[in-house]
């Protein structure tokens, strides 16, 4: 299937996404981007205190692992609701949950309630960013998408280089309690920003639908209970834990084959090939991201902000990259775009986890700046190639099943990763890492052999 092309398209569409047209939901969308990963990393940040002020420990893991189980929720309602009656319904009632969860974690009295935010605030995160995704397939000509998704790779960018060193002073000097409660402060206008873009689609004639299958809500929740058994898995006892391992991957699997297009497990050519490489390339990215800073400050010897340097030199490549797909790009350009994309994922991971064989620290950064750049070209490729590939009125479903592809697969090599790294760290530190950086290696490479299949 060959990928879908522009053509008369591109001569009629608006220069730019910042055209009065669309400046108003662009930059609303970006800011509620940018909004959200602040709160992912600032939270990171102040969890510790969190847990110590209200004596919470045994429920920490708990309450970042519930936010992605909740999502799993989210986007899946999300993704019908939007396809029956637009992305307005699913964006406010998204917006509602996320703000209500960030007021009740903020406004907390105790671990349990804490948590409880957190579980109401992944339900809307899931929910908003699918209807997001809606927005951009119906309001934007298809020219311009590609520059949408790279000012979306962008907001994460300037979270993720100030993010944690704000939330610390932030901690430090107004307490905790405000990095939950200051983001609707920001959060509400950047929303009541999207109101003429959802105005202009309300208006448009109605998509034709070919009939709509309620939400598959159980296959949903079940998902979510499999992705935190794994999360929840290596706090358990060795016993317990491979039982829970096996429970957990168990259900993501027989949950993901309700919840994905067909052929996606098996990955056919097209979107259902769109829809697996998404999973399968970010948690190449994400689960060798998750032991990079711990091999270059326990067994390096950076500091803590030294390896975080590191972590945001790789957004930055991320960013570069998504900036070029969606400004430089040739139209006809996209499939060797995608190709090279995961060339540099694979060969980025590789240089990085050289780091664990002693190579130099440096070699190893710029290793993880490739993969990001890999990851830039990649990622946002395939959200312009899932809208392009879906009748208007499945754009909701595909999207949500684009990002429930991506939660489940970096949530099963997260585990994968995690198990072979504690089976190794007893008897070798560097067998350890190489092991968990193994999953990875194998995912990118098998993202390189996927993109074929588009």
């Amino acid at each position: 299937m060959s990928l879908p092309s522009p053509g008369h398209a591109l001569a009629c569409a608006p220069l730019s996404i910042l055209s009065p047209r669309y400046r108003a939901t662009t930059v609303a969308m970006v800011a509620l981007v940018a909004l959200n990963a602040f709160e992912v990393l600032a939270v990171a940040t102040a969890m510790p205190t969190v847990a110590r002020e209200l004596s919470g420990l045994p429920l920490y893991a708990l309450a970042f692992g519930g936010t992605l189980a909740t999502s799993l929720v989210g986007m899946t309602v999300a993704g019908h609701w939007s396809d029956r009656a637009g992305p307005g319904p699913s964006l406010w009632a998204g917006m509602a949950c996320f703000v209500a969860g960030l007021l009740v974690a903020g406004l907390a009295r105790n671990m349990p309630m804490l948590v409880g935010g957190r579980l109401l605030q992944g339900l809307g995160a899931g929910a908003f960013f699918v209807a997001l995704y809606v927005i951009v397939g119906r309001l934007y000509p298809e020219p311009l998408r590609p520059r949408v998704f790279a000012a979306f790779s962008a907001g994460w960018v300037v979270p993720s280089l100030v993010g944690p060193g704000i939330s610390g002073l932030i901690v430090q000097h107004l307490g905790w309690r405000w990095v939950f409660l200051g983001v609707p402060l920001l959060a509400l206008p950047a929303a009541w920003l999207l109101r003429p873009g959802l105005r202009e689609l309300a208006a448009a004639p109605a998509a034709p639908r070919t009939g709509s299958a309620p939400p598959p809500i159980g296959w949903a929740v079940g998902a979510a209970l499999g992705a935190l058994v794994l999360h929840l898995a290596e706090s358990l006892p060795a016993p317990v834990r491979y039982g829970a391992w096996a429970l957990g991957a168990g259900l993501l699997l027989a949950c993901a084959r309700r919840l994905l297009p067909r052929g996606t497990l098996a990955v056919a050519r097209g979107l259902p090939a769109v829809i697996a490489l998404r999973g399968v390339a970010a948690a190449a990215f994400f689960s060798c991201e998750a032991f990079l800073p711990l091999l270059l400050s326990r067994e390096r010897g950076l500091s803590p902000l030294a390896a975080g340097v590191a972590l945001s030199v790789g957004a930055l490549g991320w960013s570069l990259g998504s900036w070029y797909q969606g400004h430089r790009l040739r139209p006809g350009a996209r499939a060797r775009a995608m190709q090279l994309g995961a060339y540099l994922l694979l060969g980025g991971i590789a240089v990085a986890a050289s780091a664990a064989l002693g190579s130099p620290v440096a070699l190893s950064i710029g290793g993880w700046t490739l993969a990001g750049l890999g990851m830039g070209l990649l990622y946002p490729s395939l959200a312009v190639l899932t809208l392009s590939l879906s009748p208007v009125d499945q754009q909701g479903r595909h999207s949500s099943a684009l990002q429930l592809s991506e939660a489940m697969a970096v949530t099963a090599a997260l585990a994968a990763a995690g198990a072979l790294f504690a089976l190794w760290l007893d008897g070798s530190a560097p067998r350890a890492y190489l092991a968990a950086f193994a999953v990875s290696g194998v995912l990118a490479a098998l993202a390189a052999a996927l993109v074929r299949r588009l």
